[in-house]
């Protein structure tokens, strides 16, 4: 064995833990045909979702009574009802004697009013506190235990409900595994919910760019188990690999450049031709890095790294809406990066970009959501793929625990939350940019 691979299995080791290493909880993530949650569910709040959520909660988990002793998998609380600070100590009341009832790999939700959207000064206060409470909590939880935040539009109450169940399914489920300490707002649309929630994404054709290999075919992958067709896009040199998946998933391989002008007219009249029929959902995965301090980076490095990662999936976006080439309930999704939120050394053209997902989330949201469907981007933080594999083994190492589950995550993570925007069920999740991180200590 490697020097370096018995630092990395010394480190990992029971005797590194002893020492105060940090080690992961192993995580429960998704797999068909087991519960969404291993344990009972508890609700609480009182405030104007209450009435609704239970009823929702009450099919696919197994609700429990808060003042019960059983290890509780799941808890929500309804927040929408704190609308003075002096009410904020009901967030104490309530979730104080519950904390030592929670199971290893529990997922915790409050709801509550979109701060924007609160006209009421006392009222408004009092949500954007809860990003605070949210936020803490997750970094106190232990076993892989996550907290989630759940922004919901004003206008929205028991009577119309139905846009928040796909956020509260994903949230309480092994889907969420590595999101952790996020915020999801989710707004007053009508969303649709699917004959088959086992196969959210039936009847859907999804575009998926950098598919030959990577997060980009996992994504690949995670929408055709969910039931959708997908289209495979990669560089022509990539052949074999974007051949692999579009194989592996039944799908299409559409060998194209994403930088080409041409991109978008070429999507539309693939799809058309092959499956007669508009575009559902684009996933803009594809992207490079050409690494550098600013001080020794070329053009070809910063100009490549824009034209990928940016300038193609803000062109192809608009062309195919002005194409009219997409279909009813459109989604988009971009694929940002922790390195755009909180920035990262040598990464100035890198990080650039993905600042700039977030921006096209911020500036195109409204436009797609015109169109019937939403526009959102995922932010990876450190994921186990072969580029981190190749890191040296102090970085990486690093990398992996500096974040609340302690440990990186997988491409299946990234691919979850994809699925969980490209679902027509999320339709009124629109504008998000959501971290998939564990809570990485970088960023908000």
């Amino acid at each position: 064995m490697s020097k370096q691979g018995l630092l990395e299995k010394l480190i990992n080791s029971p005797l590194a833990a002893k020492a105060g290493v940090p080690q992961g909880y192993p995580l429960r993530r998704y797999k068909q045909g087991e519960p969404l949650l291993h344990g009972p569910v508890v609700v609480g709040g009182d405030g104007r979702l209450s009435e609704a959520l239970a009823s929702t909660l009450e099919g696919p988990y197994k609700l429990l009574k808060a003042q019960a002793d059983t290890p509780r998998a799941g808890i929500v609380f309804d927040a929408t009802g704190i609308t003075a600070p002096e009410q904020l100590n009901k967030l104490h009341e309530f979730f104080h004697p519950q904390m030592r009832k929670v199971a290893d790999n529990a997922r915790l939700v409050v709801l509550g009013t979109t701060p924007e959207l609160i006209e009421d000064t006392d009222a408004r206060i009092a949500a954007r506190a809860l990003e605070g409470f949210t936020r803490s909590l997750a970094k106190e939880m232990r076993k892989a235990a996550t907290v989630q935040l759940v922004y919901v539009d004003p206008a929205v109450d028991s009577s119309n409900f139905q846009g928040v169940e796909s956020t509260l399914r994903f949230c309480l489920s092994g889907k969420s595994a590595y999101v952790d300490g996020q915020v999801i707002r989710v707004t007053a649309a009508t969303a649709e919910a699917p004959a088959d929630w086992d196969q959210p994404l039936a009847g859907r054709l999804a575009v998926v760019t950098g598919a030959a290999r990577g997060i980009g075919a996992v994504i690949a992958e995670v929408l055709a188990r969910d039931g959708a067709k997908v289209i495979c896009i990669d560089i022509p040199q990539a052949g074999e690999g974007l051949a692999a998946t579009a194989n592996k998933v039944k799908g299409t391989a559409l060998p194209l450049d994403v930088t080409d002008p041409t991109a978008a007219e070429q999507i539309a009249r693939h799809a058309e031709e092959r499956y007669k029929r508009k575009v559902d959902v684009v996933v803009h995965n594809a992207g490079v890095t050409r690494d550098k301090l600013l001080a020794n980076m070329d053009d070809k490095r910063w100009n490549m790294v824009q034209s990928i990662n940016l300038v193609a999936p803000v062109r192809i976006t608009e062309k195919l809406i002005e194409l009219g080439a997409l279909g009813d309930a459109p989604a988009v999704i971009g694929v940002s990066s922790t390195s755009g939120i909180a920035g990262n050394r040598g990464q100035t053209n890198y990080a650039t970009t993905k600042a700039g997902i977030i921006g096209f989330v911020d500036s195109l949201s409204g436009s797609v959501a015109e169109l019937g469907g939403n526009l959102n981007a995922v932010a990876p933080g450190f994921i186990e793929t072969d580029m981190t594999a190749a890191m040296p083994t102090g970085p990486r190492e690093v990398g992996r625990r500096i974040n609340s589950m302690q440990q990186g995550g997988l491409p299946i993570d990234v691919a979850e939350t994809v699925a969980f925007f490209a679902a027509t069920a999320s339709t009124a999740v629109n504008g998000n940019t959501v971290r998939v991180c564990g809570q990485s200590i970088l960023g908000a």
